[in-house]
Order: structure tokens, then sequence, then C-alpha cells
């Protein structure tokens, strides 16, 4: 290595898996800007969610891992019940797209300012998910490993998401 700062393996790997979710996020917003809330409104396929939808089932998985990090309390844990624990078309009355927006940058304005003071020993810790038990036995289920699976979920509906751009 040709530079005059030593990065252990650990860090050069936090910094990896950082960089690629803060690179998801930044899509989402920009993906968001793009779109008017006419086309958010729209489904991403036939018989598929619409962007909104998707919009706070981001945002409120988002939210979930200030607890599971363990470095906070959710802002909106009751976005759980309308993303996460019912269909989009459970009839129950959601956020305006506005609200919906502010929810999704207010969880990561936050959530990014806690991750940058997680202390790289920690990533490597157990998070709240699992006993400690199983992380004996299984000690890839750990704090790092909840960025890497909540950034491939993201990826995953900004992939459908932008099935709403306009060409």
């Amino acid at each position: 290595m040709s530079t005059n700062i030593i990065v252990s393996e650990k860090e050069l790997f936090i910094k990896m898996v950082m960089s690629n979710w803060n690179l998801q996020v930044s899509r989402m917003n920009g993906v968001l800007a793009k779109l008017s809330d006419e086309e958010l409104s729209a489904p991403t396929a036939p018989e598929r969610n619409t962007g909104v939808y998707l919009l706070g089932h981001l945002a409120a998985v988002s939210d979930g891992m200030f607890t599971i990090l363990g470095i906070g309390k959710r802002l909106n844990p009751a976005m759980d019940e309308l993303f996460l624990h019912n269909p989009e078309e459970s009839g129950l009355e959601k956020p305006s797209i506005a609200e919906l927006k502010e929810y999704w940058n207010k969880v990561n304005e936050l959530l990014s300012e806690k991750i940058n003071q997680i202390a790289p020993e920690e990533w490597f810790t157990r998070h709240t998910a699992v006993t400690e038990e199983d992380f004996a036995k299984e000690p890839h289920r750990n704090k790092l490993n909840i960025v890497i699976n909540r950034t491939n979920h993201l990826s995953y509906h900004l992939g459908q998401l932008v099935y709403l751009l306009k060409k």
C-alpha cells in the first residue's frame, strides 16, 4: 500500500460497506428528487406497490436500524404498522407524500450522524436482534452485517422505483 495512512482491514471493510450504504441513500434521494408526486403515486409495475408505499417501507426499515444497531430510539415506530406489517392495499390511512419524504430525510440524516459515531471495533459486535448465545455460534450476525443487509434491501427497492422515472 503506497499511502502514509495505515488502515486496518476491519476499518477498510467498514469503509467499503458504509460507502455503499451512503451511495444507495444518495441514489434514492436522487430518484426522489426527479419523481413528481403523481409519478411516485403510480405502481412500479402492474399489480405491484406504488412508489409512495416503497418510500414509506424503506423509511420504516431505516428507522428500525436505530434499535437494531443499538444507537438510539426510533423516530416513528408507528410507521411499521403501515409499511411493514400490512400491505399497501390494507386500507389504513397513510401520511402524505411530503410527510413521507420528510420522514425519509430525517431518518437518514440522524442515522448517518449516529452511524458515524460507531467505533470500528463496535461494528463487529452483535446487534440487538440476535441473542448472545446465537451470536457466539454465528459472529457474522453483527452490526456491520445489518448495514450490508439494509443496503441490499434499499438497492432492491430502488431498482423498482427507477421504473417510475419518465424516460
